[in-house]
């Protein structure tokens, strides 16, 4: 399994090379971490910089002094990163890779403005071990997370385990060199489907088989009869010059089951108000499709995350009601 990780996503997505410098966030006892820092260098007798505690402004740094060439950090660095990149020697950089977390397009638009670099996105999963759908160079397709890279499959399927065709969102699936073949207990029918892993997200795929992220699929939000992605709401919210970070959850409602409830973190100068709470529901309203406002939006210092940078949408959703 080891070998394989390091022959798939390294070899023929990031090209890795001997050359090459290695730094990022995640630490060693998460997979992104383990195949970024430590596993993909060693394959291609690379170096890695290992830091501890970083923060935006000291990544930057660590990667101007030690002229690293292959970023890996979370969506949330990237865009804390973007407005501070001018100040700092960035031109070793070749590689920039996102993953943990949904990577939304205003960040990755926001980081490629601000570097020139095209971020690499990907999904993986710990029993995977590392990413299995990533993209780069050309083959990026804007909005999609990439295809299969080689060496695995990837399909949608329905509730009941049936394939889906495109422009439908399902339960991804995927197998390959790594991956759960069997649990013996009752969560098999949850992880494992005739050899196919179920990563527990919902995705959709396009006529060309690229693979587009909607949301987990517990996270889903089913508000008066129709589905509404989250990161999809996320994603509006971002582009408002306002906003500094966002998660979006369901919140139960008697009238609609569930309501889009929307929590912001305001960049500097921007008061947490209703006029605010006004001025963004009618921004998302133009956005994208209207019933997917948030009609909950409830104003934050900052947003509950692991270590690894990934946001805590339990934790939202135990908040108290919001504004």
């Amino acid at each position: 399994d080891v070998l394989a990780i390091c022959d798939c996503f390294p070899r023929t997505i990031l090209e890795s090379r001997a050359d090459d410098v290695f730094i990022g966030t995640p630490p060693l006892a998460f997979t992104f971490g383990l195949g970024g820092l430590l596993l993909f260098p060693l394959r291609v007798g690379a170096c890695a910089v290992l830091l501890e505690k970083l923060t935006p402004d000291s990544l930057l740094r660590a990667i101007q002094d030690y002229r690293a060439t292959v970023c890996f950090t979370a969506p949330t660095f990237y865009r804390q990163m973007a407005p501070l990149a001018a100040g700092h020697d960035l031109s070793s950089l070749r590689q920039t890779v996102s993953a943990g977390e949904a990577l939304p397009l205003a960040t990755r638009d926001a980081w490629q403005a601000a570097t020139g670099l095209a971020m690499i996105d990907g999904i993986g999963a710990t029993e995977m071990l590392h990413i299995f759908i990533s993209a780069a160079g050309a083959q990026i397709r804007r909005g999609a997370t990439g295809k299969p890279i080689p060496g695995y499959q990837a399909c949608i399927l329905d509730a009941d385990g049936r394939p889906v065709g495109p422009g439908v969102i399902g339960r991804l699936a995927v197998k390959g060199p790594t991956g759960c073949r069997y649990l013996a207990d009752e969560r098999q029918r949850d992880y494992v489907l005739d050899g196919w892993n179920l990563t527990g997200d919902a995705f959709e795929m396009d006529a060309d088989g690229y693979f587009y992220y909607r949301s987990r699929s517990d996270d889903m939000i089913i508000s008066a009869g129709y589905n509404i992605a989250g990161p999809e709401v996320e994603e509006a919210l971002l582009r408002h010059p306002a906003v500094a970070e966002c998660g979006v959850v369901g919140r139960a409602d008697e009238e609609r089951g569930q309501i889009v409830e929307a929590h912001v973190v305001l960049k500097a100068g921007f008061t947490p108000d209703q006029a605010t709470v006004a001025e963004l529901q009618d921004f998302v309203k133009r956005q994208i499709a209207p019933y997917k406002y948030p009609r909950a939006i409830r104003f934050l210092a900052t947003l509950p995350r692991t270590e690894t940078g990934k946001l805590q949408r339990f934790k939202l959703r135990t908040t108290e009601s919001a504004t």
